[in-house]
C-alpha cells in the first residue's frame, strides 16, 4: 500500500454550536469562512466560550484527512508544529493514538494554535483560527527524511502564506519522488493568494481538491462543471466537490460524476472536505478506480456531517471500513 504524509496547521478544534449567525456579526467572521484573528479577538473569543457549551477535538485541515486515512487502515504521517503546552501533548497523543507516524514540532515561545469553530444550526462552520506554534513552521524546520517513503503529499490550502516554506516542502518532497495534493481549503484565502495559488497548480501539484466556492474563486467565477475542466487543464487529477450534488472527478478527457449519499441531518460539515479527500486518497492508495476513490470519500464526508467535530464513534469505522468499495 502507497503512503500519504499531510502538512498542515496542527491545530484544536474548540466547537461551539450557536443558534444563530448573530455572534458571527458580532465577531465580524463571514459566515462560511475561515479567518485568522489577533490575540486581542480570541481574548474576546474565549470569554464567550466561558458562557456557552464547547467541545475539544484534534483538527487542523491536513490533521483531520490524515486521521481519517488512518482510521481506514491506511499508512500515514504528518508534519506540523504545536507548543510545549497542554493542547499540543493532546495533538500529539491523538495522532499516536492512530498509529501516525508524526513530525511534529515544538515551539518554546509560541502556544499550541486553537481553532474556534463556531456551527450554525444550517450546520455551515466558521473558523476563527490564531495559529499560535503552528504558524511558525519555517522552510528550515523541513528535512528530506520527512518525505522519504511516501508516495503522496497532502497540503492544506491554509498554509499558502508562507510561500518559502510550501516551496521548500514540494521541492523535497518532488526529489523524493512523491506526488503531491492540495486542498484550496477555503474560498478566501484562494481569492488572497490567487497568484500563488495559481502558480503553484501550474507548476508543480498533481492532484487537486476543491469545493464550489474554492473553484469559483480560482477560476474567476466559473460554475463548477466549466471550473473542473480548467482546473484538469492544469493538474493531473482535479476534484471539484458539490454539497449535496456530490462531485465531479476529471482526469484528462474522463469525467466521473458521483453522488453524495442522502443524509437525515446535517449536524456539522466540519471535516466534510477534509473526510473526503482522506477517501479519496485512500483509494488511491489501495489501487482503486477514480470512480470508487471518489464514493469512498463521499461516504466519510457523509459520516463525518452527522457528528459534531470530525470524530466518529468506532462502531461507525468498523461499518465504513466493512463496506464492499
Amino acid at each position: 500500500m502507497d503512503k500519504i504524509i499531510g502538512l498542515g496547521n496542527a491545530l484544536t478544534d474548540v466547537l461551539v454550536p450557536l443558534e444563530n449567525d448573530e455572534i458571527l456579526t458580532l465577531l465580524q467572521l463571514p459566515k462560511g469562512s475561515m479567518t485568522f484573528v489577533d490575540e486581542d479577538k480570541l481574548q474576546t473569543i474565549n470569554r464567550l466560550f466561558t458562557q456557552m457549551t464547547t467541545h475539544r477535538v484534534t483538527g487542523g485541515s491536513a490533521g483531520n484527512a490524515m486521521r481519517a486515512v488512518a482510521e481506514l487502515g491506511g499508512a500515514v504521517g504528518f508534519i506540523g508544529k504545536v507548543g510545549n503546552d497542554a493542547y499540543g501533548e493532546f495533538y500529539r497523543t491523538a495522532l499516536l493514538k492512530r498509529g501516525i507516524a508524526t513530525c511534529l514540532l515544538t515551539s518554546s515561545e509560541q502556544p499550541s494554535g486553537i481553532a474556534a469553530t463556531f456551527i450554525t444550526p444550517d450546520g455551515e462552520r466558521t473558523f476563527a483560527d490564531h495559529l499560535g506554534a503552528a504558524a511558525t513552521l519555517r522552510a528550515s524546520d523541513l528535512s528530506p527524511e520527512m518525505f522519504q517513503g511516501y508516495t503522496y503529499l497532502f497540503i492544506e490550502g491554509y498554509l499558502v502564506q508562507d510561500h518559502e516554506m510550501i516551496l521548500q516542502a514540494i521541492r523535497l518532497a518532488k526529489e523524493a519522488g512523491v506526488q503531491i495534493c492540495m486542498d484550496l481549503s477555503s474560498y478566501n484565502v484562494v481569492n488572497e493568494e490567487h497568484a500563488f495559488f495559481t502558480m503553484l497548480v501550474n507548476n508543480y501539484v498533481d492532484i487537486v481538491f476543491a469545493n464550489e466556492e474554492e473553484a469559483r474563486a480560482f477560476t474567476g467565477g466559473k460554475a463548477p462543471q466549466e471550473a473542473i475542466a480548467e482546473i484538469a487543464t492544469l493538474c493531473n487529477i482535479a476534484v471539484v466537490k458539490t454539497g449535496a450534488s456530490g462531485s465531479i472527478i476529471r482526469k484528462g478527457t474522463e469525467e466521473i460524476h458521483v453522488s453524495a449519499l442522502p443524509v437525515k441531518k446535517v449536524v456539522d460539515t466540519t471535516g466534510a472536505g477534509d473526510f473526503y479527500a482522506a477517501g479519496f486518497l485512500y483509494g488511491l492508495t489501495c489501487g482503486y478506480p477514480l470512480e470508487t476513490c471518489g464514493r469512498i470519500g463521499s461516504l466519510l464526508a457523509s459520516e463525518v456531517i452527522q457528528v459534531i467535530g470530525t470524530e466518529l464513534p468506532s462502531e461507525r469505522w468498523q461499518a465504513i471500513k466493512s463496506v464492499n468499495f
